[in-house]
């Protein structure tokens, strides 16, 4: 088996993020569109970490941090190389940004009936705080105002 590289996304790459998402990540929201993703690269180039096996896109995580906060989006493994550490790789090397911007503690959001990356969190040595609920407002896009999930099924 070749070597596991990891680094962060190109603007070129980011199409096929959004193709990988439709087959290796559970659930969408409503910024799961190239303009989403072009904003974000266009914030920060260096959140959107991607793995590459043998130039093959097999796992991705977004590791932002607006100054205050660590948050971790989309860790997403390819289901043909899921249990090989590529997630854990990922979430060594999202830590590793966030140290090195001054981060002191990351968070995740996963949906609960995502058990098997329920596993994957814990594995990688975060625990769910039961005490905390998410609040959500959908925010009107310049395009106009949005229905509540964008017209897709699944979290906002």
């Amino acid at each position: 088996m070749s070597d596991l590289h990891i680094g962060p996304a190109s603007a070129g790459d980011l199409g096929a993020v959004l193709d990988f998402w439709k087959t290796a990540a559970e659930g969408t929201s409503i910024s799961d569109d190239l303009a989403g993703v072009e904003r974000l690269h266009e914030r920060d180039p260096q959140a959107l970490l991607l793995a590459r096996r043998d130039g093959e896109l097999v796992g991705t995580v977004i590791a932002g941090f607006d100054g205050w906060r660590c948050h971790l989006y989309r860790l997403a493994v390819h289901p043909g190389h899921r249990r090989q550490g590529i997630g854990g790789a990922l979430l060594a090397a999202a830590e590793e940004r966030f140290a090195a911007l001054g981060g002191r503690r990351a968070d995740a959001m996963v949906l609960d009936r995502n058990e098997r990356a329920h596993g994957a969190w814990a594995a990688g040595g975060y625990g769910a705080q039961e005490e905390w609920t998410r609040w959500v407002k959908p925010l009107a896009s310049p395009a106009g105002p949005q229905s509540p999930g964008g017209g897709r099924s699944g979290p906002v």
